[in-house]
């Protein structure tokens, strides 16, 4: 049986902080639902009712578009080693972007990653634990480093070009306002 809880406690950070993968989920209004694979050092808690999430550069910006719309999002980690776990973060979220100030003032929590697009900062109002009984049991090897050697290659110039070509809309046409 799920548990509820109110903030996220100094547990749930500790199993947080060993998680290589997350999934991120959002909605608009209408069109499709996005739920989104995320990994890399790209996620922090913040405190016990706050977590930043840098957004790197994807074929797509589907969460841009929906916060921009409909600021509920939810964040699920699960346990592929170890005891089974499920931890999702519902809350409401807003997104900067490079431009803007709240970017900047958080952006040295992460390492310097190529490609950085956004970052997501989002206010935790339920913490909900499940059993995690039935999510199969996995070796993580290392994470991958194709994107970041992506972005290394084509350089700033290059992948803002690219976010104006694939990431200045999402698949049901809501601008993400990623160029301003």
């Amino acid at each position: 049986m799920g548990k509820k809880f109110t903030e996220i406690s100094k547990e749930h950070q500790e199993f947080i902080s060993k998680q290589p993968l997350f999934f991120v989920g959002t909605a608009a209004a209408e069109g499709r639902v996005n739920v989104s694979p995320k990994g890399m050092d790209s996620f922090r808690v913040l405190n016990a009712n706050k977590i930043a999430w840098l957004n790197l550069t994807g074929s797509g910006n589907e969460t841009a578009a929906h916060l921009l719309q409909n600021e509920r999002m939810t964040i699920m980690f699960c346990a592929f080693e170890g005891k089974p776990l499920i931890l999702r973060l519902y809350g409401t979220a807003k997104i900067y972007h490079t431009r803007d100030a709240i970017y900047q003032e958080y952006v040295d929590l992460f390492p310097k990653t190529p490609g950085s697009r956004q970052i997501i900062i989002m206010d935790v109002d339920l913490v909900q634990s499940s059993c995690g009984f039935a999510v199969p049991l996995m070796d993580y090897k290392k994470d991958r480093s194709v994107l970041k050697d992506w972005a290394e290659k084509k350089g700033p110039k290059k992948i803002e070009n690219y976010w104006e070509e694939k990431n200045t809309q999402s698949i049901d046409g809501f601008e993400t306002n990623i160029l301003g």
